[in-house]
């Protein structure tokens, strides 16, 4: 079977996010992060890169263009991505430090352990990582917007309510992130094991 070139409509959209994670770092940290104008703005590229994610994985597999390019590039544009956004809404003082620490801890040291074993074990995607997925990406948009920066009832009143709910979003990302963690640890200990264990041919 002949490999998928590395041009490809998926991996341009992989690309289009990594260059868009600066222009988002940008709009959210902008004044501060007090204008409404460029949170609203943050919000729009923080979900218009989320959504080629989505695109970008479905047309892969549904075209059969999965490319050690795209194995490498497309977690590392992810972890980019939500990673600005950790680190931006701690810095404008949405999100504490120690939620932002342990998040990327847990992320980068997966997505590092998973790229050095590619070629050796395959863990597939589970389902806790898929809900931990959907919870960070809900409630790091919805932080996005400028929650507490409007004024005037009941904008006000709303902005408020929207950003608590968002936080107990955040709340069952971080539960789901680091359990998501230790079943991807548990699995690929249990796969190396079996690798070990199995006769020589």
């Amino acid at each position: 079977m002949t490999e998928a070139s590395n041009w490809n409509l998926p991996n341009v959209l992989t690309g289009l996010r990594i260059v868009m994670v600066p222009f988002f770092a940008y709009a959210l940290l902008h004044d501060g992060g007090d204008s409404v104008g460029w949170r609203i703005a943050s919000f729009v590229l923080f979900v218009g890169a989320a959504i080629t994610d989505k695109i970008d994985g479905d047309i892969a597999r549904a075209r059969n263009l999965v490319t050690n390019f795209g194995k490498i590039a497309d977690p590392i544009a992810d972890k980019a991505l939500t990673g600005m956004a950790f680190i931006g809404l701690s810095i404008v003082g949405d999100i504490w430090w120690w939620v932002t620490i342990v998040v990327l801890l847990r992320e980068w040291s997966v997505t590092l352990l998973r790229l050095s074993i590619l070629k050796q074990v395959v863990v597939a995607a589970a389902q806790s990582g898929k809900i931990k997925t959907a919870l960070q990406a809900t409630a790091l948009a919805t932080l996005c917007l400028p929650l507490r920066q409007v004024t005037g009832e009941p904008s006000e009143t709303v902005g408020t309510l929207l950003f608590y709910a968002a936080q107990l979003l955040l709340a069952g990302a971080v539960a789901m992130t680091l359990w998501s963690g230790y079943e991807f640890f548990r699995d690929v200990w249990h796969q190396r094991g079996n690798i070990r264990q199995s006769p020589v041919r």
